[in-house]
């Protein structure tokens, strides 16, 4: 009985002892090790690719912003803030209607097949909207002009980014609503465009944020 006893407890004791070192190990070693090398050779993506403007965060390079005007009494959906570029519409996005203590946003598409009629209503909405909305004095956008970003949300609906062709169209809006010249706002749109990354993976895109913070600055300048 005793010898049985004596080996429970040598058992009880390594497996302890096990736990202890795995614990310390997984739980506090490997983390720190981890998070050590994030911080020293991806800083930038380790914090959540961060953006800056004027000494403090505004946002993230990964996650699409609005760029609305205060709701009026008694409305439910906000218009667009013309002043500023405009984002890829976020038709997939939810809200928390669970947690209601807290006011989340829920990424996601709208899982709608290209032929249903609610999509293509979307659309067809969203078309004559960007048409409309981009349409100023003496440019008048062409419904063959829009592309396919202007119109449709994203599989995650937080795409940060636009094609150079919506952001071009919509450069005429906004240097008419900020009293800038076309080609100032022109070139702002084409010195934030990027290329294919490593030349040939995705499309060439100009990030919503970046772009609004670069023509923040140029009014601030004006």
């Amino acid at each position: 009985m005793n010898n049985s006893v004596s080996g429970t407890a040598r058992l009880l004791g390594a497996g302890l002892r096990a736990l202890l070192v795995l614990t310390l190990v997984t739980g506090v070693i490997y983390p720190l090790v981890v998070t050590g090398v994030a911080q020293a050779l991806f800083g930038d993506k380790a914090n959540g690719s961060e953006t800056r403007a004027d000494g403090k965060v505004v946002g993230s390079s990964l996650i699409g912003q609005s760029y609305n005007l205060p709701l009026k009494k008694g409305q439910q959906t906000p218009e667009p803030d013309l002043k500023w570029f405009q984002g890829r519409p976020a038709n997939g996005l939810g809200s928390n209607g669970i947690n209601t203590r807290y006011k989340l946003l829920l990424s996601g598409a709208t899982n709608l097949a290209a032929d249903n009629k609610v999509l293509i209503q979307q659309v067809k909405d969203a078309k004559a909207a960007v048409i409309k909305d981009n349409s100023v004095p003496g440019y008048t956008v062409k419904a063959s002009e829009v592309p396919a970003d202007a119109v449709t949300s994203s599989g995650s609906g937080l795409d940060p980014a636009i094609s150079p062709q919506y952001a071009r169209i919509q450069a005429h809006r906004v240097a008419e609503k900020n009293g800038l010249p076309v080609a100032r706002v022109a070139k702002l749109v084409k010195d934030h465009t990027e290329g294919r990354t490593l030349g040939f993976i995705g499309e060439p895109r100009v990030n919503v944020l970046e772009l609004n913070i670069a023509l923040k600055d140029l009014l601030a300048k004006h």
